[in-house]
Parts: structure tokens; C-alpha cells; sequence
């Protein structure tokens, strides 16, 4: 059985295991879920615990956090990454929106953009959409294969997606050895709600910059995704690299929800400042007295 590497799972109830089943799995909150105001009122004190363990993660250097969203389109990802992160120091959180791959990422493996990526230690990352594209998108529209030039590829597109899936486990799990935490979410939206999300987007004129016709298009494959979705999550939901399956239909519900494994997450780390040696301790007490002197 695996085994967890720097951290436990945080026991929830859209915690991912191999029995994951995509139907049953909700889009909404539970019937006694707390209301709009109460889950920002918990989101703020989320972002204030994660401000301060960003510190100490900084401070600390010997781990980094990797924060990775996916979701259908109009699933919530930007906006839960900048509710989530909001009161983190920008200076040690980076954010990387993959899109359609370049000629440059085209000519190396499938996982060497998202490498290139990984934040450094002490620092979190975010990724909007990731390598799990590869065995999503490129699973539903298989033609774009044709671009990235495979030397060798299997008769069966099953077999393709069963060796993207163990690459990728077996690249979370070296991340992991070397001190990455990896949090993984899959902002799961109901049709309906993708559906209002993008008329709104259209009807309102301060959202009409969002719209994008794909987005429509795409939606015409829906059970492609969802059979693709569960597929993925159910083979790399690892305990070093776990899914959560999150209700977002719910905006406020979701980002609490978000912002708490995260947070219930860091926190078993050990992290620790950094020792003051006695030489530095004299030093700055050096300076205290010349500064106290100076009034």
C-alpha cells in the first residue's frame, strides 16, 4: 500500500481514492453546509493562518508547495486562486497558467514545462491547468497527438494514457522525496452551473471579457471529460499527491474548502526559523545599543 512522504491526506470527504466515482461525486454543498457570509468570514482566517505559514515555509527552506487546479471550463480557478492566495507575500508565491503547448515544449516530453515550473524552496506554486492536460484534453481530442511527434506510440490510446498516468505518479512521487508538497484540485462544477456561469459571461458586460467560444465547444464533450476526469484522478490520487474532488457550484463553499486543506496540509510540516547563533545574537545586540544610544 502507499504510503504518505511529507504529509497525511487531510481527511475529507472529497478526498480522491481509487473508487472515485465522477456521477456520484457532488457539485454542491452538503444540505447543512454554512452560508455565504460564514464561509468568507472562515476564508479570511484561513488566509491569515496561510500568510503566516508562508513565512515560516519561507524562512524554513527546506520545502516548497505546489497548489495544482483544474477544473471545466468556468469551474472557478482563477478567481479561487486569487481568493485562496490573498493574503500570501507575492514575492514567495508563483502562478503558472498552461496553455496550449509551444513548439519549444513540443520537442521534449510531455512533463518537462510543468518541471521547468516547480517552485523553488521556501516558495509555493500554483499551476492553472498542468500536465494532467495531457491525459485530459489530449485524451478527448486524441488528433492533438499528431503535434507532439511521439517516436513510439500504442496501438491502444488506453495503453498511452495508462503509461502518462505512471509517468506522472512516478514524477510526483520524486517530487515529493525531495521535499515538494503536492495538493492537487479538481473544482468539480455541475454542467448547469458551467452553463449560467458562461451566459453570464456574455449578458454582463463587465464579464464579457471572459467569454471565449471554446469554452461552449468544449462543453459539447462533457461526458468525454467527466469519463477522462476520473479516469486521471483515480490513477494519480496518491497519498504524497492526493485529488480533492471539490463542490464548486458554490463559489464561497469551494475557496473555504480549498483554503482549509491547504492549510490543515502545511501545517504538519516542521517548520522552523532559522537558529540565531550566539555570534548573531551579539551582533544585533550591538546595534540595539547603538541605535538606542543615538535616542
Amino acid at each position: 500500500m502507499a504510503k504518505p512522504i511529507l504529509f497525511d491526506p487531510v481527511k475529507s470527504p472529497y478526498l480522491v481514492d481509487e473508487e472515485f466515482k465522477i456521477k456520484k461525486a457532488p457539485t454542491t454543498p452538503p444540505d447543512d453546509a454554512p452560508g455565504k457570509d460564514e464561509n468568507k468570514e472562515a476564508l479570511e482566517k484561513q488566509t491569515t493562518k496561510l500568510c503566516k505559514l508562508q513565512e515560516k515555509l519561507y524562512a524554513d527552506h527546506r520545502y516548497a508547495v505546489l497548489l495544482l487546479f483544474q477544473a471545466m471550463d468556468a469551474g472557478g480557478k482563477d478567481g479561487t486562486i486569487r481568493a485562496v492566495l490573498s493574503g500570501v507575500n507575492p514575492a514567495g508565491c508563483e502562478v503558472y497558467a498552461f496553455k496550449q503547448p509551444s513548439h519549444e515544449e513540443l520537442d521534449h516530453d510531455f512533463l518537462w514545462r510543468v518541471q521547468r515550473a516547480l517552485p523553488e524552496r521556501g516558495r509555493i506554486g500554483v499551476f492553472n491547468r498542468s500536465h494532467y492536460e495531457e491525459v485530459l484534453v489530449v485524451r478527448v481530442h486524441p488528433e492533438y497527438l499528431e503535434g507532439e511527434r511521439l517516436p513510439k506510440q500504442p496501438k491502444k490510446l488506453e495503453d498511452l494514457w495508462a503509461q502518462r498516468y505512471e509517468s506522472i505518479v512516478d514524477a510526483e512521487r520524486h517530487w515529493a522525496r525531495n521535499g515538494l508538497v503536492i495538493l492537487k484540485f479538481f473544482l468539480h462544477v455541475s454542467q448547469k452551473e458551467q452553463h449560467k456561469r458562461i451566459r453570464e459571461r456574455i449578458e454582463e458586460d463587465d464579464h464579457n471579457w471572459k467569454f471565449a467560444a471554446d469554452d461552449w465547444k468544449e462543453s459539447a464533450h462533457w461526458d468525454e471529460y467527466q469519463d477522462a476526469y476520473q479516469d486521471a484522478l483515480r490513477a494519480t490520487s496518491k497519498p504524497w499527491a492526493p485529488w480533492y474532488a471539490i463542490p464548486a457550484d458554490s463559489k464561497s463553499f469551494m475557496r473555504r474548502t480549498v483554503s482549509e486543506i491547504i492549510v490543515d496540509t502545511v501545517s504538519q510540516l516542521d517548520l522552523e526559523y532559522p537558529t540565531v547563533s550566539d555570534e548573531q545574537k551579539a551582533q544585533m545586540e550591538k546595534v540595539h545599543k547603538e541605535m538606542l544610544a543615538e535616542g
